[in-house]
């Protein structure tokens, strides 16, 4: 285990005043703040926990309250925005929210708890008094801005994700508001606001981190700059995105030759991958060990045979998967596409000791093709493969897509997009795909799916295109609301204790 997975693991025991928890003040911890932290390795311990929300583990106790990672498996970003996608299959098996999230039937999410995402608002305020006592700490300004960087990266990301998620919420930036009633208040800031304060701290957190940090898995400013961008695309702001796309590309990072080793552990670490949450081999989910990647056992059938000759491991949780890809996706790709590799359309099933049934599978008795974006070669009990959050390919069809929304399909967009598909073994884009801008946007979004399927971005992709409804229902799903164009309802419980100050989303 890295330095930087200890860390985060003692961080836990990090203790603050008071924030929010659906309403009510709380306490963190059992430490009292009279002595903790006083020393510039406590306020580093202190300030990981920022960190927390960003990793891959099953859940994260907040005040008491599992959370759900953005990254982690279930309710992470892959589960809330590619299973509620034109690109997965729906999967009933399971019932309750896994019928409802891959039907895209988001109408049941009114009755989401205080484990839901809504919470992570709570989490911003922690942050903020998080920064607030590192500025107030005697401890040396390098440290100091070193702690305060990377928790303005992780409160800025928590906004831009709150915001794909649910719009404008509130949130509480300033610490001296920290304990009084200005925390019962959760009338919803308006759009500029609110972009202006992730943007601001996403910039502070890019100009103070570097590209490659001293331990591995730390933000880096690649990932505020992406997210970043990522944000100005989300709201429009097409000129901005380019101008921080123009950043990103001048750092010097590129696409590597195969496709298929960015998802492989002993090539995992590459010049394409500018961020991914750092896979502990020997972790299980658990708060004691460090980041694991189960994604195998949501995207393997259960009679699937494993990679590995030792059969460490065979097959996933279910039969089917429930991360299926839909045959309409498979049939998308040209044929030459070396990315559609990935999706597998035939196997010899197994039986649960892993020995030969006779059965093969096929397109036949098979609902989808196998996802086998993160392959079953790694001996641990989950897999050791990192799980990339921003890839270089990516910023290029950002920037593509950025360039087409304020000035149209350029030279150097279309230059943008057939760089990506060169690496896929494809030709550059058709004249028709780039006759006008809508052409062209239809164009970027497609590459967007055959490139980044599966990692976690469909349904914000469908939302910023403006297709999210005509996407779902193409696909065979009735999105629920439809008028909610994609967002999540805000919870009933913060409704309920927001006394008329904050407003549902359209559409529930």
């Amino acid at each position: 285990m890295n330095k930087l997975l200890v860390l985060l693991t003692l961080a836990a025991v990090a203790i603050g005043a008071g924030c929010k928890k659906g309403l009510d003040r709380t306490s963190f911890g059992v430490l009292s703040p009279v002595n903790f932290p006083k020393t510039e390795a406590e306020f580093e311990t202190y300030a990981l926990e920022v960190y927390k929300p960003f990793g891959s583990k099953w859940s994260y106790s907040d005040g008491g309250t599992n959370q759900f990672l953005w990254h982690g498996m279930e309710w992470s970003n892959t589960f809330l925005n590619d299973l509620p996608s034109d690109l997965i299959a729906s999967f009933p098996e399971w019932g309750g929210y896994w019928t409802e999230m891959s039907a895209a039937n988001f109408l049941p999410r009114i009755n989401h708890g205080a484990d839901g995402h809504f919470q992570k608002t709570r989490f911003i305020t922690r942050i903020t008094k998080i920064i607030a006592d590192i500025e107030a700490a005697s401890i040396s300004d390098a440290k100091k801005k070193q702690l305060v960087t990377e928790a303005r990266m992780a409160r800025g990301w928590l906004m831009y994700y709150l915001y794909t998620l649910y719009g404008t919420v509130p949130v509480i930036l300033d610490a001296s508001k920290i304990g009084t009633e200005a925390e019962a208040d959760l009338t919803r800031p308006d759009k500029a606001s609110f972009v202006a304060a992730a943007a601001e701290d996403l910039r502070y957190a890019a100009d103070n981190l570097v590209k490659t940090p001293a331990e591995y898995g730390r933000f880096n400013k690649g990932i505020a700059l992406g997210v970043l961008m990522r944000l100005y695309l989300f709201d429009k702001n097409y000129q901005q995105a380019e101008a921080v796309g123009r950043e990103i590309i001048a750092m010097g990072y590129n696409l590597i030759n195969n496709y298929q080793d960015l998802f492989r552990v002993a090539t995992e670490k590459n010049d394409e991958t500018i961020w991914a949450v750092s896979v502990d081999p020997a972790g299980d989910g658990t708060g004691a060990k460090g980041n694991f990647n189960a994604w195998g056992f949501y995207t393997y059938p259960s009679d699937y045979p494993g990679m590995l000759s030792s059969g460490a491991r065979k097959g996933g949780y279910s039969n089917p998967s429930s991360f299926t890809a839909t045959w309409a996706f498979y049939d998308s790709f040209d044929p030459l596409d070396k990315r559609r590799a990935l999706l597998i359309t035939t196997y010899n099933a197994v039986n649960s000791a892993g020995n030969p049934t006779g059965v093969v599978k096929t397109r036949a008795n098979l609902r989808g093709p196998v996802i086998a974006k993160y392959p079953d070669d790694d001996a641990t009990a989950f897999q050791g493969n990192d799980i990339p959050v921003l890839r270089y390919a990516d910023v290029l069809l950002m920037m593509a897509e950025a360039i087409n929304g304020h000035a149209g399909p350029n030279s150097e967009a279309i230059g943008f997009m057939n760089t990506v598909r060169a690496r896929a073994g494809l030709g550059n884009l058709p004249a028709a795909s780039t006759a006008s801008k809508e052409a062209f946007a239809a164009a970027i979004l497609q590459e967007r799916a055959w490139e980044l399927y599966f990692e976690g971005f469909r349904r914000i992709d469908l939302m910023r295109f403006g297709k999210w409804n005509e996407y779902l229902q193409a696909a065979g799903k009735t999105p629920n609301p439809a008028g909610a164009n994609g967002y999540f309802p805000i919870p009933q419980y913060v409704l309920s204790a927001g006394n008329g100050k904050i407003q549902q989303n359209d559409g529930y």
